[in-house]
Formats: structure tokens, C-alpha cells, sequence
């Protein structure tokens, strides 16, 4: 999807998109608007995350932020603000971030005497620490972990998915030898599928980047890989194996058990708020937001349907003690507004992805029952006791994770196509956005071809090799190795 940024006469964002993802371009927009996520900033390319959106991001953050910190991480915090001369350390990591550079000149009304640089990254500043802070293989492990701002001045930008200030996860590790920092690479990214799969119900794979996608300055650069409903690929995390590269521009150096000097080996690791892109593009459809409810900041709604004042007397103090007896073991939001009828109330909270709703009328009063009304599948079910509420709704929100969760798996399996020929590649892409596997063993020419083509890119090699031996699409040069090919966000 090519996204053109332009102002509008406030100096707010406003998005052009090509004809032909025009439709489902506004929709993700429409609906992170109508939803209360998020909103355009004053400030051009960065944008307004709503106590709704926030919220969301909070239960995901802390989510991970536990699997963090069960793995041995600790978390700290580094400058906003770094050196330009630290930036120009390790070469290709400069190379790499320095277009999209937020640079400061002047502070407190005087000219710098070395730019500063806002912060796209920490490996720098952290790794400028950690040669200050180890000096023997006994100071090793340090694993560290930092929940920040980054700005990355983007030219195209997209709510949550791509803006110029966003908020993200960076973990960032020092270890004595090169598999413990491997095995460090693979087991943050391990995290993640869990924070994918088990909380967001989104259904990823898992795998390595080419060397045309990896991280700057990285030996590889590990991934999850997300597929959203118009079909195309959506990178959701990273892991990174640094090798010595960081520690030698940095002067990161401990003596080893042998006595002695070595390099530490390093890894970064990372998500960010575009997680609530994906819950959104991944899940979502024409009525608005699915929430699993493991991360919903509201996982039931309680709405009252009344016509008389002493129906709305009654369903307003029935749906109270409701709420009192829910809320220990839900996030429950109980929607009393009189300037609203029950229709309005169902389409706003499904628009929301709230994913159970709790009806009560005057006959669910009279009769200690509720209705319960499913987001992900519209299922009613009517004349549910009010005993036993809780064990019904418990059980019924793990059905509710897992049909989300499965609703995205089959839509993937569904969408995703084998090749043989690279001929076979360019006739399946056409008018269609599709997952593709295909063996390859292409070099960066190729890869590149592949791009120029298709606008498709290699978005992951899976970790597991093909026992059978079979031919690159494109070369026919003969390969283990398979790719998934998509086009990406």
C-alpha cells in the first residue's frame, strides 16, 4: 500500500492512497478514529494515542513486560538524547538510520558543540555504558531491557504503523561467547511469538531475514511475521544476533576465563506500538475493532435496555450489582448514558471490539437472567442465569481467544501458496495480495528483481530446513531452503 502525506490547513496529517488499497486504507483509518485509539497530532507525521489505545498498549506491555522480566532482564532507562559521534561508531548502523535522523543543533538558546541525536535506537548510548561497566567475564550476562519513545523522521506515515514518534519495547544484551548471545536472540523472539499467539491471538512465523532486510549493523536479524486480512505481511518483532560488531565500535572488552582480553557478544531486541496496527488489521472487519479478550481493556460490557423510568430504575440497579460481582475477575465497563438508545450502544461497542456484551431488560430482571452477545462470531445467547455468571463467562472468554485466534490461523492457511517457477510467483500476485512459499537461494540481485516486479519481498526464512532438496524458483539452483514471499506493510 504506497501511502502520500500531505497537511491539511491545521498543519494535522492527512493520507493519500493508491486506488487500489484506497478502500481498505480508509477503513483502517476510519476505524482507528471512530474506535478512539488514536488521532492525528498538531505535529506533522506523529499522532495522539486515546486513553482507549493506550490502555490496549498497556495490557500488551505488560503482558510482555512479565516474560521479560521472568527470562532475567531487568528494566532501566537511557537519554532521550544521543552523541552524533556515537551514531558514527559502528558504520553501517549509521548508514543504515541516519535518513531518518532527528537532529538537535541548539539547546538553552546556544548552539550545540556536538549535535544530538533524538533517539531512533539505543544501541549506541547503551553499548557506550556497557564498555564503562564490564570488565570481566564475571560482570556477564547484562540483560537489559527498555520500554521508550524513538523518533524515526518517516516521509510516509500511518497511524501505529508507521509515524514519526512511537513508543516501543528494546531489550539489549552482553553476553562472554557467541551462543550464549544466540540463544539469547532466539528465546527473546520466542517471547514474542507467545506475545503474538497467546495474547493477541495473531497467529505468526518465525524465521530469519535476508541479509537485504536485516537490522543495521547486525550478524542476523531474526522476525515474527504477521499476516493482516487484505493478505499482506506485517513484520510485528525482531531479534537480533549483533556478533562483536557493537563491542568493537564500542570498546566493549572483559577478560575471560582464560584471562584473556575478548569482545563481548551482543544482542537488541524489540516491538513497538505498531502491535495495535496489527491487532487491528489482523482481526478486525466492516463493523470495526475484534479484541481478544486477554488484552481488551474491556473485556464485557453491560448494557441496561429499558423504556420506562421504572424499567431503567430497575436494570440500572440490577446491571450495578452485576458489575460489583464481575469485576474481581473481569475488566467490565457498564454503559448507562441516557443520551443514547441500546441500538447506538451495540454498534459503539462493537465498534470498540468489546468482546462480550451483557444485555439486560426488563424480562432479564424479572427473570435473574442476561444475554450475552459474542463480538467475534455475533452468537446470542439468551436466558443465561445469573448463577454461575462467572464460571459461564470464564469459559466462554477462552472460546472467545481461541476462535479469534483460529479465524486468523485459517485465514492464513488459506491465503498462502506454493510455487515452483518464478513465472508462477508473478501470475499468483496478480490482483491479489497472498502469502507464497517458495524454495529459494537467490543473492541480493535477485531478491531485488523479486521487489522490482511484485512490490513482494522476502519476509521470512523459516528456522526449519526442508528434509527434501528442491530448486530456487528463480535461479534453479538446487536448495533446502524455502522463503515466504509477501507483500508488506
Amino acid at each position: 500500500m504506497e501511502v502520500k502525506e500531505n497537511l491539511n490547513e491545521s498543519g494535522a496529517d492527512v493520507f493519500e492512497y493508491e486506488e487500489a488499497d484506497s478502500d481498505r486504507s480508509r477503513w483502517y483509518t476510519d476505524t482507528i478514529i471512530q474506535s478512539e485509539l488514536a488521532d492525528y497530532a498538531p505535529v506533522k507525521g506523529c499522532m495522539v494515542i486515546r486513553p482507549y489505545g493506550y490502555a490496549l498498549w498497556e495490557n500488551i506491555k505488560s503482558a510482555l513486560d512479565e516474560m521479560i522480566k521472568e527470562t532475567g532482564h531487568d528494566n532501566a532507562y537511557f537519554p532521550l538524547f544521543i552523541p552524533e559521534s556515537f551514531l558514527n561508531k559502528e558504520k553501517e548502523h549509521v548508514e543504515g538510520f541516519a535518513p531518518e535522523c532527528a537532529v538537535v543543533t541548539h539547546g538553552g538558546g546556544k548552539k550545540l558543540e556536538e549535535p544530538l541525536i533524538v533517539r531512533p535506537t539505543s544501541e549506541t548510548i547503551i553499548n557506550y555504558m556497557f564498555s564503562k561497566w564490564v570488565q570481566s567475564w564475571r560482570d556477564l550476562p547484562i540483560l537489559i531491557n527498555q520500554w521508550a519513545n524513538v523518533v524515526r523522521w518517516e516521509m510516509r506515515t500511518r497511524l501505529f504503523l508507521r509515524t514519526a514518534e512511537f513508543l516501543w519495547q528494546e531489550g539489549h544484551t552482553a553476553h562472554a561467547t557467541a551462543q550464549e548471545a544466540e540463544e539469547e536472540a532466539r528465546l527473546m523472539l520466542e517471547c514474542y511469538r507467545k506475545l503474538a499467539e497467546d495474547w493477541m491471538a495473531l497467529p505468526v512465523l518465525t524465521g530469519e531475514k535476508t541479509a537485504r532486510e536485516r537490522f543495521a549493523g547486525a550478524d542476523r536479524t531474526y522476525c515474527i511475521e504477521a499476516m493482516m486480512r487484505d493478505g499482506k505481511a506485517l513484520q510485528a518483532g525482531t531479534s537480533h544476533f549483533l556478533g562483536q560488531n557493537f563491542a568493537k565500535a564500542f570498546d566493549i572488552q572483559f577478560q575471560n576465563k582464560e584471562g584473556e582480553l575478548d569482545y563481548a557478544w551482543q544482542t537488541s531486541w524489540g516491538v513497538s506500538t505498531r502491535l495495535v496496527g496489527a491487532i487491528v488489521l489482523g482481526h478486525g472487519d466492516e463493523k470495526g475493532l475484534i479484541l481478544p479478550p486477554k488484552i481488551a481493556p474491556h473485556q464485557i460490557v453491560i448494557v441496561p435496555i429499558y423504556k420506562t423510568d421504572e424499567e431503567r430504575e430497575k436494570a440500572v440497579e440490577y446491571s450495578l450489582k452485576l458489575k460489583q460481582e464481575l469485576k474481581e475477575k473481569f475488566r467490565v465497563q457498564f454503559d448507562d448514558r441516557d443520551n443514547h438508545t441500546p441500538g447506538f450502544k451495540f454498534n459503539y461497542w462493537e465498534q470498540k471490539g468489546v468482546p462480550i456484551r451483557l444485555n439486560v431488560g426488563p424480562k432479564d430482571v424479572a427473570n435473574n437472567v442476561v444475554e450475552i452477545a459474542r463480538r467475534d462470531t455475533g452468537e446470542k445467547i439468551r436466558n443465561v442465569s445469573r448463577n454461575g455468571l462467572i464460571n459461564e463467562l470464564s469459559g466462554l472468554m477462552d472460546q472467545v481467544q481461541k476462535s479469534i485466534f483460529q479465524s486468523a490461523l485459517k485465514f492464513r492457511q488459506d491465503n498462502t501458496v506454493k510455487v515452483e517457477s518464478y513465472d508462477q510467483f508473478k501470475e499468483t500476485l496478480k490482483g491479489r495480495n497472498v502469502f507464497i512459499e517458495a524454495y529459494w537461494d537467490g543473492n541480493d540481485e535477485e531478491e531485488g528483481r523479486v521487489k522490482a516486479d511484485t512490490k513482494a519481498t522476502v519476509r521470512v526464512l523459516p528456522f526449519d530446513k526442508e528434509e527434501e532438496e528442491g530448486k530456487c524458483m528463480m535461479s534453479g539452483r538446487p536448495t533446502r531452503q524455502k522463503a515466504i514471499f509477501a507483500r508488506a506493510y
